[in-house]
């Protein structure tokens, strides 16, 4: 897929890699980049940097997103490419709470969901269309620190592949970003388990550039971080062998957290 004259949508748009998507969108010569955002200020001055359209958008309210969407349609009559970026995380097992659990459902899962719904329709009637989604590799693999995390990511992945399953012959393509750790304000330097990630850490515009390459190929796993590929191959290969390494690297996790504690 190719950017120019395309008409963008990213949700999750202010701040961290949407940001970075959508000032390359812009780059690339979209024709119209739509930055929704929870933070409705943030999201009207990076439009206003980048001559979009800046949206306030919780997207756990389907209403929500249908209204980005209907906004987008009046303005500019398609969206090319629809970026579910946004997604929240809360560090936690078995502690964490029902509502903790619902929000993170709600932000990471039912908003693909809700803009499937939204905005498929007027694809499917076109005969094309795409789907970007900001997965992680908690999708691949796991999130050590995050049970809800690594659920709803899972349940983020398998979605998009069920939109490719069923919609990729008819002109709709679907792509998942699956990077480790990224420079963004979800990861916490006091966290053993972060800095674990941080030591590979790449820049939000590091994952745009990963993200361009993806689109003009239609990848369907678009791997900001290429050691994922291995990693998700030792998973294949013997799951339990690679169960065994990650109970591993808990353990050592572990250790060093109640160190740091003591």
């Amino acid at each position: 897929m190719q950017l120019q004259d395309k008409v963008v949508v990213v949700t999750g748009g202010a701040n961290g890699i949407g940001r970075a998507l959508c000032r390359r969108f812009a780059n690339e010569g979209a024709a119209a980049v739509v930055v929704t955002d929870i933070d409705e200020t943030a999201a009207l001055k990076l439009a206003d940097e980048i001559g979009g359209i800046g949206i306030g958008c919780d997207v756990g309210v389907e209403a929500d997103i249908q209204q980005v969407v209907a906004h987008t349609m009046e303005e500019f009559g398609q969206i090319d490419l629809f970026c579910s970026n946004a997604g929240i995380t809360v560090n936690g097992g078995l502690e964490t709470g029902d509502a903790e659990w619902q929000r993170m459902w709600q932000v990471n899962v039912l908003s693909r969901v809700y803009a499937a719904r939204a905005v498929l329709p007027s694809m499917l009637a076109r005969g094309a269309g795409y789907f970007l989604q900001t997965v992680s590799a908690a999708g691949l693999l796991t999130e050590i620190g995050s049970a809800s995390y690594s659920v709803t990511k899972h349940a983020d992945l398998a979605y998009a592949e069920w939109l490719s399953s069923i919609y990729g012959r008819d002109g709709i393509g679907v792509s998942c970003i699956c990077p480790l750790g990224v420079e963004t304000d979800m990861l916490d330097p006091d966290d053993p388990i972060h800095q674990f990630l941080q030591v590979a850490a790449i820049t939000p515009e590091q994952v745009a550039d990963s993200v361009v390459e993806g689109l003009n190929d239609e990848r369907f796993l678009i791997l900001p971080h290429p050691e994922v590929a291995d990693f998700f191959q030792m998973k294949a290969d013997d799951h339990d062998r690679w169960l065994r390494g990650m109970q591993r690297l808990n353990q050592k996790l572990t250790r060093k957290r109640s160190r740091r504690a003591a």
